[in-house]
Protein backbone atom coordinates (compact mmCIF):
# COMPACT_ATOMS: atom_id res chain seq x y z
CA UNK A 1 0.00 0.00 0.00
CA UNK A 2 1.81 3.60 -1.18
CA UNK A 3 1.42 5.48 2.22
CA UNK A 4 0.31 8.25 0.34
CA UNK A 5 -2.79 7.07 -1.09
CA UNK A 6 -5.82 6.78 1.61
CA UNK A 7 -8.78 6.58 -0.56
CA UNK A 8 -10.26 3.50 1.03
CA UNK A 9 -8.57 2.99 4.21
CA UNK A 10 -11.60 3.32 6.88
CA UNK A 11 -11.04 6.06 9.54
CA UNK A 12 -9.70 3.17 12.14
CA UNK A 13 -7.32 2.31 10.23
CA UNK A 14 -6.22 5.61 9.22
CA UNK A 15 -6.42 6.78 12.76
CA UNK A 16 -4.32 3.40 13.88
CA UNK A 17 -1.81 4.20 11.37
CA UNK A 18 -1.14 7.71 12.46
CA UNK A 19 -0.73 6.93 16.59
CA UNK A 20 1.60 4.62 16.14
CA UNK A 21 3.42 6.99 13.66
CA UNK A 22 3.60 5.05 10.25
CA UNK A 23 2.19 8.37 8.94
CA UNK A 24 1.39 12.00 9.56
CA UNK A 25 -1.37 13.46 9.96
CA UNK A 26 0.03 16.49 7.07
CA UNK A 27 0.12 13.41 4.54
CA UNK A 28 -2.77 12.16 5.21
CA UNK A 29 -4.19 15.97 4.77
CA UNK A 30 -1.95 16.34 1.74
CA UNK A 31 -3.19 13.10 -0.12
CA UNK A 32 -7.00 14.08 0.87
CA UNK A 33 -6.69 17.40 -0.60
CA UNK A 34 -5.14 15.84 -3.63
CA UNK A 35 -8.02 13.44 -4.32
CA UNK A 36 -10.66 15.85 -3.59
CA UNK A 37 -9.24 18.37 -6.22
CA UNK A 38 -9.06 15.20 -8.12
CA UNK A 39 -12.42 14.41 -8.05
CA UNK A 40 -14.33 16.40 -6.64
CA UNK A 41 -15.44 18.34 -10.01
CA UNK A 42 -16.85 15.19 -11.35
CA UNK A 43 -19.25 14.74 -8.27
CA UNK A 44 -19.77 17.87 -6.95
CA UNK A 45 -20.19 16.45 -3.37
CA UNK A 46 -18.42 18.73 -1.91
CA UNK A 47 -19.67 22.72 -2.58
CA UNK A 48 -16.98 24.54 0.14
CA UNK A 49 -13.66 23.34 0.32
CA UNK A 50 -11.65 24.60 3.68
CA UNK A 51 -8.30 23.57 3.47
CA UNK A 52 -6.63 26.04 4.54
CA UNK A 53 -8.26 25.44 8.12
CA UNK A 54 -7.55 21.67 7.19
CA UNK A 55 -3.73 21.85 6.56
CA UNK A 56 -3.57 23.84 9.64
CA UNK A 57 -5.31 21.38 12.08
CA UNK A 58 -3.36 18.32 10.36
CA UNK A 59 -0.13 20.41 11.60
CA UNK A 60 -1.42 20.89 15.06
CA UNK A 61 -2.22 17.11 15.20
CA UNK A 62 1.10 16.32 13.94
CA UNK A 63 2.41 18.14 16.66
CA UNK A 64 0.55 16.60 19.54
CA UNK A 65 1.28 13.01 18.07
CA UNK A 66 4.94 14.01 18.37
CA UNK A 67 4.22 15.95 21.76
CA UNK A 68 3.73 12.32 22.90
CA UNK A 69 0.33 13.34 24.57
CA UNK A 70 -2.95 10.95 24.55
CA UNK A 71 -4.83 11.26 21.67
CA UNK A 72 -8.46 11.54 20.88
CA UNK A 73 -10.08 8.72 18.98
CA UNK A 74 -10.31 9.68 15.21
CA UNK A 75 -7.33 12.15 15.95
CA UNK A 76 -5.92 13.42 12.45
CA UNK A 77 -8.55 11.22 10.55
CA UNK A 78 -10.23 13.85 7.86
CA UNK A 79 -14.24 14.30 7.78
CA UNK A 80 -16.68 16.70 6.44
CA UNK A 81 -19.76 17.92 7.33
CA UNK A 82 -23.21 18.89 5.87
CA UNK A 83 -24.53 22.32 3.88
CA UNK A 84 -27.58 22.68 5.66
CA UNK A 85 -28.07 23.05 9.68
CA UNK A 86 -24.82 22.48 10.37
CA UNK A 87 -22.09 24.64 11.08
CA UNK A 88 -18.64 25.58 11.84
CA UNK A 89 -16.64 29.11 12.45
CA UNK A 90 -16.48 31.12 9.66
CA UNK A 91 -17.43 28.47 7.25
CA UNK A 92 -20.52 29.47 4.99
CA UNK A 93 -23.86 28.00 5.72
CA UNK A 94 -26.49 27.93 2.65
CA UNK A 95 -29.31 25.89 4.13
CA UNK A 96 -29.31 23.42 0.74
CA UNK A 97 -28.19 25.96 -1.77
CA UNK A 98 -30.09 29.09 -1.26
CA UNK A 99 -29.25 31.66 -3.67
CA UNK A 100 -29.70 34.75 -1.24
CA UNK A 101 -27.88 32.93 1.64
CA UNK A 102 -24.47 32.20 -0.18
CA UNK A 103 -22.35 34.53 1.88
CA UNK A 104 -24.22 33.58 5.15
CA UNK A 105 -21.33 32.89 7.51
CA UNK A 106 -21.60 30.54 10.94
CA UNK A 107 -20.23 31.88 13.71
CA UNK A 108 -20.75 28.75 15.95
CA UNK A 109 -20.43 25.30 15.91
CA UNK A 110 -23.58 22.83 15.12
CA UNK A 111 -22.85 19.43 18.12
CA UNK A 112 -21.62 17.64 15.76
CA UNK A 113 -18.67 19.42 13.92
CA UNK A 114 -17.84 20.28 17.76
CA UNK A 115 -17.98 16.67 18.37
CA UNK A 116 -16.43 15.41 15.76
CA UNK A 117 -13.70 17.87 16.37
CA UNK A 118 -12.93 17.12 19.80
CA UNK A 119 -13.48 13.64 19.12
CA UNK A 120 -9.83 14.40 16.62
CA UNK A 121 -11.26 14.45 13.08
CA UNK A 122 -10.31 17.21 11.06
CA UNK A 123 -13.25 19.21 8.77
CA UNK A 124 -11.94 19.39 5.04
CA UNK A 125 -15.30 21.37 3.87
CA UNK A 126 -19.04 21.20 3.62
CA UNK A 127 -21.18 18.99 1.52
CA UNK A 128 -23.90 19.95 -0.59
CA UNK A 129 -27.39 19.49 0.04
CA UNK A 130 -31.53 20.36 -1.49
CA UNK A 131 -33.16 23.48 -0.44
CA UNK A 132 -33.99 22.92 3.65
CA UNK A 133 -33.21 19.10 3.36
CA UNK A 134 -36.87 18.95 1.71
CA UNK A 135 -36.93 16.01 -0.80
CA UNK A 136 -34.62 13.08 -0.55
CA UNK A 137 -32.75 13.73 -3.74
CA UNK A 138 -29.49 16.29 -4.10
CA UNK A 139 -29.74 19.30 -6.33
CA UNK A 140 -30.31 22.86 -5.48
CA UNK A 141 -30.68 26.26 -7.84
CA UNK A 142 -26.61 27.43 -6.42
CA UNK A 143 -24.51 24.58 -6.38
CA UNK A 144 -26.75 22.31 -8.71
CA UNK A 145 -26.99 18.29 -8.41
CA UNK A 146 -24.15 15.86 -6.92
CA UNK A 147 -23.46 12.81 -8.84
CA UNK A 148 -23.71 9.09 -7.92
CA UNK A 149 -20.09 7.64 -7.90
CA UNK A 150 -21.59 4.48 -9.45
CA UNK A 151 -23.04 6.32 -12.53
CA UNK A 152 -21.97 10.02 -12.36
CA UNK A 153 -25.38 10.92 -14.74
CA UNK A 154 -27.47 9.66 -11.73
CA UNK A 155 -28.23 11.32 -8.29
CA UNK A 156 -26.75 10.14 -4.65
CA UNK A 157 -29.98 10.50 -3.11
CA UNK A 158 -30.23 13.14 -0.22
CA UNK A 159 -30.78 14.66 1.67
CA UNK A 160 -26.86 13.84 2.62
CA UNK A 161 -26.27 13.03 -0.92
CA UNK A 162 -22.87 15.36 -1.02
CA UNK A 163 -21.81 13.27 1.86
CA UNK A 164 -22.39 9.79 0.94
CA UNK A 165 -20.94 10.37 -2.05
CA UNK A 166 -17.55 11.74 -1.34
CA UNK A 167 -17.42 8.75 1.16
CA UNK A 168 -18.45 6.24 -1.60
CA UNK A 169 -15.96 8.12 -3.89
CA UNK A 170 -13.25 7.87 -1.52
CA UNK A 171 -12.60 11.54 -0.96
CA UNK A 172 -13.16 11.15 3.19
CA UNK A 173 -13.99 8.24 5.36
CA UNK A 174 -16.57 9.52 7.68
CA UNK A 175 -19.14 12.79 6.48
CA UNK A 176 -21.66 14.09 8.68
CA UNK A 177 -25.87 13.12 8.07
CA UNK A 178 -28.69 14.61 9.25
CA UNK A 179 -31.86 12.46 8.77
CA UNK A 180 -35.06 13.99 9.20
CA UNK A 181 -36.95 11.50 6.96
CA UNK A 182 -34.33 9.59 5.81
CA UNK A 183 -31.39 11.65 4.98
CA UNK A 184 -28.58 9.64 5.92
CA UNK A 185 -30.36 6.24 5.00
CA UNK A 186 -31.81 7.46 1.59
CA UNK A 187 -28.23 8.43 0.84
CA UNK A 188 -26.67 5.81 2.08
CA UNK A 189 -28.49 3.38 -0.19
CA UNK A 190 -28.01 4.86 -3.14
CA UNK A 191 -24.57 5.47 -2.82
CA UNK A 192 -23.65 2.28 -1.29
CA UNK A 193 -21.95 2.78 1.83
CA UNK A 194 -23.29 2.41 5.60
CA UNK A 195 -25.66 5.35 7.17
CA UNK A 196 -25.90 5.19 10.64
CA UNK A 197 -29.45 7.00 12.27
CA UNK A 198 -29.00 6.22 16.18
CA UNK A 199 -32.15 6.37 18.47
CA UNK A 200 -33.39 9.92 19.51
CA UNK A 201 -31.29 11.91 21.80
CA UNK A 202 -28.41 9.76 21.03
CA UNK A 203 -26.74 12.69 19.44
CA UNK A 204 -27.72 16.17 20.64
CA UNK A 205 -29.23 18.49 18.15
CA UNK A 206 -29.13 21.63 19.45
CA UNK A 207 -31.90 24.33 18.26
CA UNK A 208 -33.06 27.94 18.97
CA UNK A 209 -34.95 29.79 19.29
CA UNK A 210 -36.89 26.53 20.20
CA UNK A 211 -34.80 24.19 21.70
CA UNK A 212 -38.11 21.51 21.21
CA UNK A 213 -38.08 21.74 17.44
CA UNK A 214 -36.10 18.33 16.73
CA UNK A 215 -39.13 16.30 17.73
CA UNK A 216 -41.77 17.15 15.03
CA UNK A 217 -40.80 14.80 13.17
CA UNK A 218 -37.65 13.43 14.89
CA UNK A 219 -34.41 15.16 13.76
CA UNK A 220 -31.03 13.06 13.91
CA UNK A 221 -27.58 13.46 13.60
CA UNK A 222 -25.28 10.52 12.51
CA UNK A 223 -22.42 9.33 10.73
CA UNK A 224 -22.39 8.02 7.25
CA UNK A 225 -19.03 5.58 6.59
CA UNK A 226 -18.05 2.91 4.42
CA UNK A 227 -17.77 0.42 7.62
CA UNK A 228 -19.46 -0.38 10.53
CA UNK A 229 -16.87 0.07 12.69
CA UNK A 230 -16.47 3.84 11.52
CA UNK A 231 -19.79 4.66 12.56
CA UNK A 232 -19.39 3.24 15.60
CA UNK A 233 -15.92 4.44 16.21
CA UNK A 234 -18.00 8.11 15.20
CA UNK A 235 -20.54 7.56 17.55
CA UNK A 236 -18.38 7.31 20.14
CA UNK A 237 -17.38 10.61 19.96
CA UNK A 238 -20.64 11.82 19.06
CA UNK A 239 -23.20 10.37 21.22
CA UNK A 240 -23.77 11.29 24.77
CA UNK A 241 -25.79 14.07 26.77
CA UNK A 242 -25.65 17.89 26.29
CA UNK A 243 -27.27 20.45 28.62
CA UNK A 244 -28.43 22.43 25.14
CA UNK A 245 -30.76 20.03 24.19
CA UNK A 246 -33.80 19.22 26.54
CA UNK A 247 -33.92 15.93 24.54
CA UNK A 248 -30.68 14.45 24.52
CA UNK A 249 -30.12 11.18 26.38
CA UNK A 250 -27.37 10.14 29.14
CA UNK A 251 -27.15 6.51 29.03
CA UNK A 252 -23.97 5.54 27.58
CA UNK A 253 -23.54 3.09 25.00
CA UNK A 254 -20.57 0.80 24.37
CA UNK A 255 -21.06 1.58 20.53
CA UNK A 256 -17.59 -0.31 19.64
CA UNK A 257 -18.22 -3.17 22.13
CA UNK A 258 -21.77 -3.97 20.19
CA UNK A 259 -19.99 -5.30 17.05
CA UNK A 260 -18.59 -7.94 19.17
CA UNK A 261 -22.22 -9.19 19.99
CA UNK A 262 -23.71 -12.18 18.38
CA UNK A 263 -27.25 -12.35 17.18
CA UNK A 264 -28.02 -16.08 17.32
CA UNK A 265 -31.07 -16.22 18.48
CA UNK A 266 -32.49 -13.42 17.63
CA UNK A 267 -36.14 -12.71 15.83
CA UNK A 268 -35.94 -10.36 13.41
CA UNK A 269 -39.31 -9.38 11.19
CA UNK A 270 -38.93 -9.04 7.32
CA UNK A 271 -41.06 -6.54 6.21
CA UNK A 272 -40.95 -6.02 2.60
CA UNK A 273 -42.75 -3.38 2.34
CA UNK A 274 -44.19 -1.70 5.41
CA UNK A 275 -47.32 -3.13 4.05
CA UNK A 276 -47.75 -0.22 1.88
CA UNK A 277 -45.46 1.44 -0.36
CA UNK A 278 -44.78 -0.28 -4.00
CA UNK A 279 -41.49 -1.53 -4.21
CA UNK A 280 -39.07 -2.23 -7.38
CA UNK A 281 -39.17 -5.86 -7.75
CA UNK A 282 -34.80 -5.65 -8.52
CA UNK A 283 -34.95 -3.60 -5.06
CA UNK A 284 -36.90 -6.27 -3.46
CA UNK A 285 -35.10 -9.21 -5.03
CA UNK A 286 -31.89 -7.96 -3.61
CA UNK A 287 -32.90 -7.43 -0.04
CA UNK A 288 -34.92 -10.67 0.13
CA UNK A 289 -32.02 -11.80 -0.79
CA UNK A 290 -29.68 -10.22 1.68
CA UNK A 291 -31.77 -10.76 4.90
CA UNK A 292 -30.69 -14.64 4.22
CA UNK A 293 -27.44 -13.58 6.36
CA UNK A 294 -29.63 -13.42 9.21
CA UNK A 295 -30.84 -16.68 9.11
CA UNK A 296 -26.83 -18.06 8.47
CA UNK A 297 -25.94 -16.22 11.21
CA UNK A 298 -27.88 -18.10 13.35
CA UNK A 299 -31.35 -15.59 13.69
CA UNK A 300 -34.83 -16.38 13.10
CA UNK A 301 -36.25 -14.52 10.22
CA UNK A 302 -40.12 -14.25 9.21
CA UNK A 303 -41.84 -12.41 6.96
CA UNK A 304 -44.28 -9.84 8.75
CA UNK A 305 -47.07 -7.15 8.35
CA UNK A 306 -47.41 -4.50 10.66
CA UNK A 307 -50.87 -2.93 10.41
CA UNK A 308 -50.30 0.05 8.68
CA UNK A 309 -53.60 1.30 7.45
CA UNK A 310 -52.95 4.43 6.08
CA UNK A 311 -51.76 4.46 2.32
CA UNK A 312 -48.36 5.15 1.76
CA UNK A 313 -49.44 8.58 -0.22
CA UNK A 314 -51.11 9.01 3.13
CA UNK A 315 -47.99 8.45 5.35
CA UNK A 316 -45.89 10.99 2.71
CA UNK A 317 -48.26 13.78 2.96
CA UNK A 318 -48.06 13.44 7.00
CA UNK A 319 -44.46 13.75 7.00
CA UNK A 320 -44.71 16.46 4.55
CA UNK A 321 -47.25 18.45 6.85
CA UNK A 322 -45.12 17.59 10.33
CA UNK A 323 -42.01 19.46 8.74
CA UNK A 324 -43.98 22.32 7.99
CA UNK A 325 -43.30 24.19 11.71
CA UNK A 326 -39.34 23.22 11.51
CA UNK A 327 -39.12 25.19 8.15
CA UNK A 328 -41.43 27.79 9.47
CA UNK A 329 -39.16 28.25 12.28
CA UNK A 330 -35.69 28.33 10.05
CA UNK A 331 -37.91 30.98 7.38
CA UNK A 332 -38.75 33.24 10.25
CA UNK A 333 -35.92 33.29 11.77
CA UNK A 334 -34.01 34.29 8.74
CA UNK A 335 -36.59 36.97 8.54
CA UNK A 336 -36.01 38.07 11.85
CA UNK A 337 -32.34 38.56 10.95
CA UNK A 338 -33.59 41.03 7.78
CA UNK A 339 -34.23 38.75 5.14
CA UNK A 340 -37.41 37.27 4.05
CA UNK A 341 -36.35 34.88 2.06
CA UNK A 342 -40.63 34.21 0.65
CA UNK A 343 -41.13 37.49 0.18
CA UNK A 344 -38.01 38.53 -2.04
CA UNK A 345 -36.50 35.56 -2.83
CA UNK A 346 -38.69 33.03 -4.26
CA UNK A 347 -37.28 32.04 -7.05
CA UNK A 348 -34.88 30.06 -4.69
CA UNK A 349 -36.75 27.69 -3.82
CA UNK A 350 -38.38 24.63 -5.83
CA UNK A 351 -42.28 24.98 -6.45
CA UNK A 352 -43.08 21.41 -4.61
CA UNK A 353 -41.30 23.31 -1.38
CA UNK A 354 -43.23 26.55 -1.71
CA UNK A 355 -46.50 24.62 -2.47
CA UNK A 356 -46.17 22.90 1.03
CA UNK A 357 -44.81 25.95 3.08
CA UNK A 358 -47.60 28.35 1.56
CA UNK A 359 -50.97 25.51 1.30
CA UNK A 360 -49.95 23.67 4.71
CA UNK A 361 -47.18 25.61 6.94
CA UNK A 362 -48.98 28.97 6.85
CA UNK A 363 -51.81 27.49 7.40
CA UNK A 364 -51.92 24.97 9.95
CA UNK A 365 -54.27 25.06 13.06
CA UNK A 366 -53.73 23.57 16.19
CA UNK A 367 -56.40 20.91 15.71
CA UNK A 368 -54.19 19.83 12.25
CA UNK A 369 -51.96 19.26 14.12
CA UNK A 370 -53.66 17.22 17.00
CA UNK A 371 -55.01 15.22 14.04
CA UNK A 372 -51.29 14.36 12.56
CA UNK A 373 -49.56 13.82 15.71
CA UNK A 374 -52.68 11.13 16.37
CA UNK A 375 -51.78 9.58 12.62
CA UNK A 376 -48.23 9.66 13.83
CA UNK A 377 -49.18 7.59 16.81
CA UNK A 378 -50.85 4.60 15.18
CA UNK A 379 -47.03 4.12 13.25
CA UNK A 380 -45.54 4.40 16.85
CA UNK A 381 -48.20 1.93 18.29
CA UNK A 382 -47.35 -0.46 14.90
CA UNK A 383 -43.47 -0.74 15.50
CA UNK A 384 -43.48 -0.89 19.23
CA UNK A 385 -46.29 -4.32 18.57
CA UNK A 386 -43.91 -5.28 15.87
CA UNK A 387 -40.83 -5.17 18.72
CA UNK A 388 -42.84 -6.63 21.87
CA UNK A 389 -42.43 -9.91 19.18
CA UNK A 390 -39.00 -9.35 16.70
CA UNK A 391 -35.51 -7.93 18.41
CA UNK A 392 -35.06 -6.33 14.82
CA UNK A 393 -37.26 -5.31 11.93
CA UNK A 394 -35.98 -5.57 7.99
CA UNK A 395 -36.67 -3.52 5.13
CA UNK A 396 -35.99 -1.90 1.85
CA UNK A 397 -34.40 1.87 2.91
CA UNK A 398 -36.06 3.25 -0.76
CA UNK A 399 -38.46 1.64 -3.18
CA UNK A 400 -36.30 2.52 -6.34
CA UNK A 401 -32.80 2.86 -7.85
CA UNK A 402 -31.26 6.05 -8.22
CA UNK A 403 -32.67 8.76 -10.28
CA UNK A 404 -30.93 10.47 -13.34
CA UNK A 405 -30.10 13.86 -12.83
CA UNK A 406 -32.08 16.64 -14.25
CA UNK A 407 -30.99 20.12 -15.61
CA UNK A 408 -32.44 23.38 -13.88
CA UNK A 409 -31.03 22.77 -9.93
CA UNK A 410 -34.21 20.83 -9.67
CA UNK A 411 -33.89 17.25 -9.55
CA UNK A 412 -36.77 14.94 -8.72
CA UNK A 413 -37.11 11.46 -7.54
CA UNK A 414 -39.50 8.66 -9.26
CA UNK A 415 -43.03 10.23 -9.96
CA UNK A 416 -44.34 6.32 -9.58
CA UNK A 417 -42.79 2.75 -9.06
CA UNK A 418 -44.26 -0.34 -10.39
CA UNK A 419 -47.34 2.10 -11.74
CA UNK A 420 -47.90 3.05 -8.42
CA UNK A 421 -47.73 7.40 -8.34
CA UNK A 422 -45.77 7.93 -5.06
CA UNK A 423 -44.66 11.62 -3.76
CA UNK A 424 -41.21 12.83 -6.01
CA UNK A 425 -39.97 13.92 -3.04
CA UNK A 426 -40.07 11.55 -0.09
CA UNK A 427 -43.09 8.72 -1.33
CA UNK A 428 -40.23 5.93 -2.51
CA UNK A 429 -38.40 6.33 0.43
CA UNK A 430 -39.23 3.39 3.63
CA UNK A 431 -37.50 5.39 6.05
CA UNK A 432 -39.58 8.56 7.33
CA UNK A 433 -41.57 6.40 9.19
CA UNK A 434 -38.99 5.98 11.54
CA UNK A 435 -38.94 9.70 12.07
CA UNK A 436 -42.45 9.47 13.28
CA UNK A 437 -41.08 7.24 15.89
CA UNK A 438 -37.61 7.44 16.66
CA UNK A 439 -36.04 3.64 16.79
CA UNK A 440 -32.57 3.52 15.39
CA UNK A 441 -31.94 2.43 11.74
CA UNK A 442 -29.50 2.49 9.61
CA UNK A 443 -28.93 1.49 6.07
CA UNK A 444 -26.78 -0.97 5.17
CA UNK A 445 -25.19 -2.21 1.38
CA UNK A 446 -27.25 -5.03 0.22
CA UNK A 447 -25.60 -5.64 -3.19
CA UNK A 448 -25.94 -3.96 -6.55
CA UNK A 449 -28.49 -4.11 -9.47
CA UNK A 450 -26.51 -3.32 -12.65
CA UNK A 451 -24.07 -1.75 -11.00
CA UNK A 452 -26.36 0.28 -8.63
CA UNK A 453 -26.15 0.13 -4.92
CA UNK A 454 -28.98 -1.09 -3.44
CA UNK A 455 -29.27 -0.96 0.70
CA UNK A 456 -31.24 -2.62 3.74
CA UNK A 457 -32.96 -0.93 6.91
CA UNK A 458 -32.24 -2.39 9.56
CA UNK A 459 -34.42 -0.98 12.54
CA UNK A 460 -33.96 -1.67 16.11
CA UNK A 461 -35.92 -1.57 18.93
CA UNK A 462 -36.22 1.76 20.55
CA UNK A 463 -33.00 3.02 22.10
CA UNK A 464 -31.56 -0.21 21.13
CA UNK A 465 -28.67 1.02 19.18
CA UNK A 466 -25.97 -2.35 20.10
CA UNK A 467 -28.65 -4.22 18.54
CA UNK A 468 -28.46 -2.37 15.15
CA UNK A 469 -24.93 -2.51 15.45
CA UNK A 470 -24.39 -6.02 16.28
CA UNK A 471 -26.63 -7.12 13.58
CA UNK A 472 -24.67 -4.67 10.28
CA UNK A 473 -21.50 -5.69 11.88
CA UNK A 474 -22.55 -9.71 11.41
CA UNK A 475 -24.01 -8.76 7.89
CA UNK A 476 -20.65 -7.03 6.99
CA UNK A 477 -18.74 -10.14 8.26
CA UNK A 478 -20.83 -12.21 6.14
CA UNK A 479 -21.69 -10.06 2.67
CA UNK A 480 -18.69 -7.46 2.59
CA UNK A 481 -19.42 -5.14 -0.04
CA UNK A 482 -16.03 -3.52 -0.02
CA UNK A 483 -15.26 -4.84 -2.96
CA UNK A 484 -18.24 -2.44 -4.35
CA UNK A 485 -16.09 0.41 -4.36
CA UNK A 486 -14.16 -0.83 -7.14
CA UNK A 487 -16.74 0.71 -9.40
CA UNK A 488 -16.52 4.26 -8.17
CA UNK A 489 -12.23 3.53 -7.88
CA UNK A 490 -12.18 2.47 -11.37
CA UNK A 491 -14.14 5.31 -12.96
CA UNK A 492 -12.29 7.67 -15.57
CA UNK A 493 -12.06 11.05 -14.16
Amino acid sequence: MPTTDFSYLSATEIARLIRRREVSPVEVMDATVARIEQRNPSLNGLIYLGFDDARREAKAAEAAVMSGTDLPPLHGVPAAIKDLFDFKPGWPTTFGGVRALRDNIAQFHCPFAERIEKGGAILVGKTNAPVMGLRGVTDNYLFGPTNNPFDTTRNPGGSSGGSAAIVADGLVSIAEGTDAGGSIRIPAAWCGVYGYKPAFGRVPVVMRPNAFAGDLPYVFEGPITRTVEDAALAMSVLGGYDPRDPLSLSETVDYLGALKQSIKGFRIGYSPNLDVFPVDPRVAETVERAVGAFTDAGAQVEEIKLGIRYSQRELSDLWLRLMMPLNMGTLEAVKAGGLDLLADHRGDFPPEYLHWIESYGQTMTAADLRRDQAMRSEIYDAFQAAFATYDLVITPTVAALPVKNEAGGNTHGPREVNGEAVDQGIGWCLTYPLNFTGHPAASIPAGLVDGLPVGMQIIGRRYADADVLAASATFERLRPWAESYRICAERVI
